[in-house]
């Protein structure tokens, strides 16, 4: 009988102790997965392909609120062909939940226009241009250089996630002081009418922007 309470004590505080360990790793867990993101992240992210994904931002809001920026100095320009290109760490891109392949038509598409309803006021980017700058270290004029969607209003890029936006620099022998002229423009346009037109997808002309808009055209042979 003495035995057989034993065994039956040893397998009762092995319970015990199995299930207080079990606890444990669970309440670890739980306050991992609690933590709060990184200022500005928001929502989940949407399939890009290759492995990579394009972030996916608030959308369209009634009132925007000046968006916290990287820290001074942490963002770098890059340049191709003397072009300039945004840093992919602190200025991945996002897309806004609003626009889809499936609503073209009620949004990017409709006559009339969609990107002049959703825009940010001049007084929320105006606040945010000057903290990018200083992300990116840029010192040029700022009358110059574009406070940039990188993925444009026009092909359903977030408007006020601070992932995709960006202190774009005049590009190469632009005369200083005459305002913002860059050759991203046109390519965004060309990417907006090919979409409308179903040539190409909405994700595959996202995905070409965030990639490297020199080259977005060629890549989906818009010419």
């Amino acid at each position: 009988m003495r035995s057989t309470r034993r065994a039956a004590s040893t397998v009762v505080l092995a319970c015990l102790l199995l299930t207080s360990c079990k606890s444990v790793s669970l309440g670890t867990s739980t306050s991992s997965e609690s933590r709060s993101p990184a200022a500005g992240a928001s929502g989940p992210a949407a399939p890009a392909g290759a492995g990579r994904a394009i972030a996916v931002g608030a959308g369209p809001q009634k009132h925007y609120t000046v968006q916290q920026q990287p820290a001074a100095g942490s963002c770098h320009f890059r340049y191709k062909n003397g072009e300039p290109l945004e840093d992919p760490k602190c200025t991945p891109g996002a897309i806004s939940p609003a626009v889809t392949q499936a609503n073209l038509k009620s949004t990017i598409c409709r006559k009339g226009g969609y990107t002049s309803a959703i825009r940010p006021s001049a007084y929320v980017t105006g606040k945010e241009k000057r903290l990018n700058a200083a992300s990116y270290g840029f010192t040029g004029r700022m009358g110059d250089a574009e406070y940039d969607h990188l993925i444009s209003l026009q092909l359903g890029g977030d408007p006020n996630d601070y992932r995709n936006l960006w202190v774009e620099p005049a590009d190469p022998g632009h005369r200083s002081g005459s305002g913002v002229n860059n050759k991203k423009d046109p390519v965004e346009t060309k990417l907006h009418t090919a979409v409308c037109k179903g040539q190409i997808t909405l994700a595959a002309a996202q995905k070409a922007i965030v990639t490297d808009w020199t080259t977005a055209l060629a890549t989906l042979h818009l010419g």
